[in-house]
């Protein structure tokens, strides 16, 4: 079953009813978790097991209208809000990464389309994807891995249209997508100018055109369709071009500006599902005593310590996507920025809680792996559009406008604003303010000073605690000595220095608490405050900085609020922030 975006006689997308909704999808999911259910865990690990792709799960999420958050609403879909697209990609990976990985690809493979900005063709696109279309976007080759200036596909002008020729390879979806958005080299030397992009219909292809490579066998997401495509001189019509010829380079960088915050939706959920398995385990297992293991202080601090790590990754990758609509030339500081955090983050939450579960968190048999599943497969999402490495390095490469942007205070204040209050209407998203560098810098670092005055302001009226001060106050000392430090970096663009690296490290540490403190401001009700202290309590100890003991104890009161959720669910700084629990 498909959900299909019905349009007029002249192509104009019409209204497809109404919209699904996360808490929706939330229902849904419980529902196909039943046995025998497309999302039910025994039948994903069966899946996973035999690496067989999950078809019926993808189905499901077909049927419910998740593609229809794929297409822009002004291409006929109903994507307007990034944040609602971050719940519902993260509802999903909650319950399996590899349905996720699988079903959100197509945003990624359409993104560029979008982004070129040829409303006809961008409408074209959005009533296949409508009608069910998947689409992969072919960018990486055997030998150059992420270094796409390298790629040796090529594209040229033959027969009324271009001749693509070459092997495209380790590619999501690639044998199973109806379209491909593929880079080619249309110069043959090649450089920023010298690539284009182009969507390949297969349908429109000749026979023989396209040779199919094996499925590749990965050490995670094992149901993914990940392979290679061989192109035999395939000849593809004049509008398969994406954009203007030697723009490709261009396009899809900006692409992945956008499609980092799917990326860390996946680990958010990924995230949520590694605590809430640790506290069905750690309240319902004891030790040698009959003690459960979450009575233990260890224990309980150890899993406190992780739920302020999610809670971290949460705020950075909720203004992560918001800051698309709000924030729009700043992006390629902030996805760097959320792409190179949130997975690493929660790669080190979810190893943190395996040495808490001891060899449990690797048994298959009574719980069909599920912890052991996870792990495997959330190492994978750190590699997606991008590494931690190539994130951190385009932070690197930014270091001095960042720290010159800081050292003035120069931010987009309304902007600012608009990211950080989840209450607020978000302005359409512009894909022309995309820039390759931001301007500003990074807006969400540059307002932390008057951030900090504003706590320091309602302490002094008993609104605030002084832990919470003094706690902000020292994230602004960390943050000035980081770009002081920023600012001395030199180097030549093939030759980073190792400690750049750890600068950016510290760079993304900074700002997920700076997003945390602005989240926090913008609440109605800010009496709550031990999620916020717990997460720069975390943040300045991954930072190095000193914190009291007592400050510490925030950590332990996260761990209570994990440990006394409802099976399934975890506390949320999204709840915290919109008011619905105190």
């Amino acid at each position: 079953m498909t959900t299909t975006i019905p349009s007029t006689p002249d192509g104009t997308a019409v209204d497809a009813g109404p919209l699904p909704d996360p808490q929706a999808l939330d229902r849904l999911l419980a529902e196909s978790a039943a046995p025998g259910g497309a999302f039910s865990p025994a039948v994903l690990a069966d899946l996973d097991a035999r690496e067989a792709f999950p078809a019926e799960a993808c189905r499901t999420l077909d049927a419910f209208g998740l593609p229809r958050y794929y297409v822009p609403a002004e291409h006929g879909g109903a994507l307007d809000d990034f944040s609602t697209v971050l719940r519902l990609l993260r509802a999903v990976s909650r319950v399996d990464l590899t349905v996720a990985a699988a079903h959100g690809k197509t945003y990624l493979g359409a993104i560029s389309t979008w982004i070129a900005g040829d409303p006809d063709r961008a409408a074209r696109l959005g009533r296949r994807i409508g009608e069910g279309a998947v689409v992969s976007c072919a960018l990486t080759e055997r030998h150059h891995g992420s270094d796409l200036l390298a790629g040796e596909v090529t594209a040229r002008e033959a027969d009324g249209g271009w001749r693509i020729t070459g092997e495209k390879w380790l590619i999501n979806n690639i044998t199973r997508a109806d379209l491909i958005t593929v880079l080619a080299r249309t110069d043959p030397a090649g450089g920023p100018r010298g690539f284009s992009l182009f969507l390949v219909d297969k349908s429109r292809l000749a026979p023989g055109a396209l040779t199919p490579l094996p499925k590749v066998p990965t050490y995670g997401i094992r149901g993914a369709d990940i392979s290679g495509m061989v192109f035999h001189d395939t000849l593809v019509p004049s509008d398969a071009l994406i954009g203007e010829v030697g723009r490709g380079i261009e396009i899809i960088l900006k692409a992945l500006h956008v499609t980092r915050t799917g990326c860390v939706a996946m680990s958010l959920g990924a995230g949520d599902h590694a605590l809430d398995l640790a506290a069905r385990f750690t309240t319902t297992a004891t030790d040698h005593e009959g003690v459960p293991l979450a009575g233990l202080p260890h224990v309980r601090r150890e899993v406190g310590e992780a739920t302020a790590a999610l809670l971290l990754a949460e705020a950075t990758g909720l203004v992560a996507a918001r800051a698309v609509h709000a924030l729009t030339p700043e992006m390629s500081v902030v996805s760097a920025v959320a792409k190179a955090y949130v997975p690493a983050q929660v790669d080190d939450l979810v190893a943190r809680l395996l040495h808490t579960l001891g060899p449990y968190g690797l048994l298959e048999a009574d719980t069909h792996g599920s912890f052991a599943k996870l792990e495997r497969d959330h190492r994978i999402i750190g590699i997606f559009d991008g590494s931690s490495l190539v994130n951190r390095n385009a932070l690197v490469d930014q270091f001095a406008r960042l720290a010159r942007g800081y050292r003035k205070g120069r931010l987009d204040e309304a902007g600012l604003a608009e990211a950080t209050d989840v209450r607020a209407p978000l302005r359409p998203f512009r894909p022309q303010a995309l820039s390759l560098l931001s301007g500003t810098g990074a807006s969400v670092l540059a307002g932390l000073s008057a951030a900090v005055d504003r706590v320091h302001d309602l302490a002094a009226t008993g609104t605030a605690s002084d832990r919470l001060a003094l706690l902000a106050g020292r994230l602004r000392q960390a943050t000035d000595r980081l770009h002081e430090e920023m600012a001395a970096v030199r180097f030549t663009p093939r030759a980073v220095p190792t400690h750049a690296f750890e600068l950016a490290e510290r760079f993304e540490l900074c700002f997920a608490a700076a997003a945390a403190l602005h989240l926090w401001l913008h609440r109605p009700n800010r009496v709550e405050q031990a999620w916020l202290r717990g997460c720069l309590v975390k943040a300045l100890t991954d930072l190095g900085e000193p914190v009291e003991e007592s400050a510490r104890e925030d950590l332990d009161t996260l761990a209570d609020a994990l440990l006394t959720a409802t099976p399934g669910t975890v506390p949320s700084l999204l709840d915290s922030l919109e008011g619905t629990v105190r």
